[in-house]
């Protein structure tokens, strides 16, 4: 009797731990995870040229996409930010990879902040897509949405690489003082897809024509050897 109330609680421990598992596994699934799924969305958007537009990530199924938040319009970091992705805009196409930016304000005063010159504070025309997320559901999905404390009902600084199958490769958040570095989501996305398409690995630091690691004990000596780290 007792070998069996043993074996009882055994598979029942057992189902508890699959449960766990399961629901873990759901619940990652809904939020941006690396190597989950990102979360789709749809939203109205300023569009390059000025007009309204609504977007959506599955959109862009089959590219990569750099999908970035920010805090609010009409402030001060984020203009530079906004500023810096937009004249990176070439570069990033030239990598088969959209630009997404997204924040709390309405469509209405993402155009209004576009007709503000860089010098006065303005983001002027942009390159990519905009998204109004005036209720705040696309931050919330990408668990960037401030709940409490001053700044509740913003975004964090948040970025996410996601890759042309809309898993997430790269996901990285900033508090709210401090800007992001567009010149290193370019060298991420180039790491990423030369990985991908070659099988090395990338070492800190890399870019572009450098070395990189061939993933296995005997092979990555060579890389080590010569280095210079």
């Amino acid at each position: 009797m007792r070998a069996l109330t043993f074996a009882f609680a055994a598979v029942a421990l057992l189902l508890l731990a699959v449960f766990a598992l399961a629901a873990e596994e759901a619940e990652m699934a809904v939020k941006p995870a690396v190597r989950y799924r990102a979360p789709d969305f749809s939203a109205t958007a300023l569009l390059p040229g000025g007009k309204f537009g609504k977007v959506s990530l599955s959109d862009y199924k089959g590219k990569w996409v750099i999908l970035f938040f920010y805090p609010l319009d009409f402030t001060f970091v984020c203009p530079t930010e906004i500023i810096e992705f937009s004249r990176a805009h070439e570069t990033f196409a030239a990598n088969d990879a959209q630009i997404l930016g997204v924040s709390v304000d309405s469509h209405f005063s993402h155009l209004a902040w576009s007709k503000v010159p860089v010098k006065e504070g303005g983001i002027g025309p942009i390159s990519f897509p905009l998204l109004s997320d005036l209720d705040k559901s696309v931050s919330d999905s990408y668990d960037v949405l401030l709940k409490s404390g001053p700044d509740a009902g913003v975004a964090l600084r948040g970025t996410f690489i996601i890759d042309p199958s809309g898993i997430v490769r790269h996901a990285a958040v900033n508090d709210l003082p401090v800007g992001r570095s567009v010149p290193e989501v370019q060298r991420l996305l180039q790491a990423f897809q030369f990985a991908d398409t070659n099988g090395n690995v990338c070492p800190s630091k890399w870019k572009p024509g450098g070395q990189t690691i061939k993933p296995n004990p005997d092979d990555a000596k060579e890389f080590f050897a010569s280095a210079d780290l």
